[in-house]
């Protein structure tokens, strides 16, 4: 898959955003591709984080997610399906710090035969949708 990057406007602060995506307990509960997170190492501002994902099969891999304050999350991948998996969320405050523009942007080498087309579709679909789950998760909660 090559590099890639998306942005969305959410309409929470970037403080509330960045709680949405570090609460990865939840995910399986706002992404229905995620079968399964479990923290298998915490740290101040870090994480080590097994995901169990189901895209045509269930695949399992582990990343280290760094946290740099309430705009920043990085990962890259310890283990798993993927010959690499570095990424980024970054969070800018707009409208005096009441929006965000979130950008998520992602750098993975699958390490196995994916066709041409599962590829595309990840790009042009999943990703944009996963964005959306991000935003409408971040907005109920800062309703709730």
């Amino acid at each position: 898959m090559p590099s890639l990057s998306r942005q969305i406007e959410v309409e929470v602060t970037p403080g509330q955003m960045m709680a949405t995506i570090v609460d990865f307990a939840s995910y399986p509960s706002f992404l229905p591709e995620t079968q399964q997170t479990e923290v298998v190492l915490r740290e101040s501002a870090a994480w080590e984080v097994r995901f169990t994902v189901r895209v045509i099969r269930s695949l399992q891999y582990t990343l280290r997610l760094e946290q740099d304050g309430d705009r920043v999350l990085r990962w890259s991948l310890v283990e798993g399906v993927f010959a690499s998996n570095d990424g980024s969320w970054t969070l800018e405050p707009l409208d005096g710090g009441t929006r965000t523009r979130a950008t998520y942007g992602i750098d993975v080498q699958v390490g196995m035969y994916v066709p041409g087309n599962i590829i595309r579709s990840l790009v042009e679909t999943a990703l944009p949708r996963t964005l959306e789950r991000f935003k409408a998760e971040a907005e109920r909660r800062a309703l709730a």
